[in-house]
């Protein structure tokens, strides 16, 4: 394969999933190295940048997907007459951030560090597909362990956790990250 076959069936592959794939998924499928594949995605996606098109190739962590340019949202609502879905409430931003910085975390560590009961935000971030159950805390009543979503890198226009800003207190001074325990709802670190 040429480069711009090897463009073309990246292309391809990521308009009929309509879904992120996995660059180990592609390479595996096109007999390439993930390297190539990032390296011929990332030329893709300046094209499809520079020639303004109405598609973007993003990447999340280590997938991609093909989704629509953001400046063309509007006209493709009207045209498909969906509506726009609610906006983030300031409950669900904050609990976002929590899970967004000190992820895996459990719902009684959010509700620790929020001050107040966040289970309400919790179900409905779960629903909205911005956070997902990471398994379980190996602790008393095992509770679920939360983390961020590749829809939450997509929502919030990142390719990965790393293009978060740093964390700060309200005073502008950085913030170390609190200790986290068991008792708090998060895995130690060994």
């Amino acid at each position: 394969m040429d480069l711009h076959e090897i463009e073309a069936a990246i292309e391809g592959i990521l308009f009929a999933s309509g879904e992120a794939v996995a660059i180990s998924r592609i390479a595996s499928v096109l007999a390439l190295p993930e390297d190539t594949v990032r390296d011929v995605a990332q030329r893709l996606a300046d094209r499809l940048n520079y020639e303004r098109r109405g598609v973007r190739l993003v990447r999340l962590e280590d997938k991609l997907q093909l989704c629509s340019a953001p400046e063309y949202g509007d006209i493709i609502r009207a045209a498909l007459e969906t509506r726009r879905p609610p906006r983030l409430t300031r409950t669900a931003l904050e609990v976002l951030a929590v899970v967004a910085y000190f992820q895996p975390v459990t719902r009684a560590y959010i509700d620790k560090v929020r001050g107040i009961d966040s289970s309400y935000t919790v179900g409905t971030l779960v629903e909205r597909g911005l956070i997902e159950p990471a398994g379980t805390l190996d602790a008393p009543g095992r509770p679920t362990l939360f983390r961020t979503t590749g829809n939450f890198l997509r929502t919030f226009g990142i390719s990965s956790l790393e293009e978060l800003p740093e964390l700060k207190t309200g005073t502008g001074e950085e913030q170390s990250e609190p200790e986290k325990s068991p008792e708090d709802g998060v895995p130690q670190a060994e």
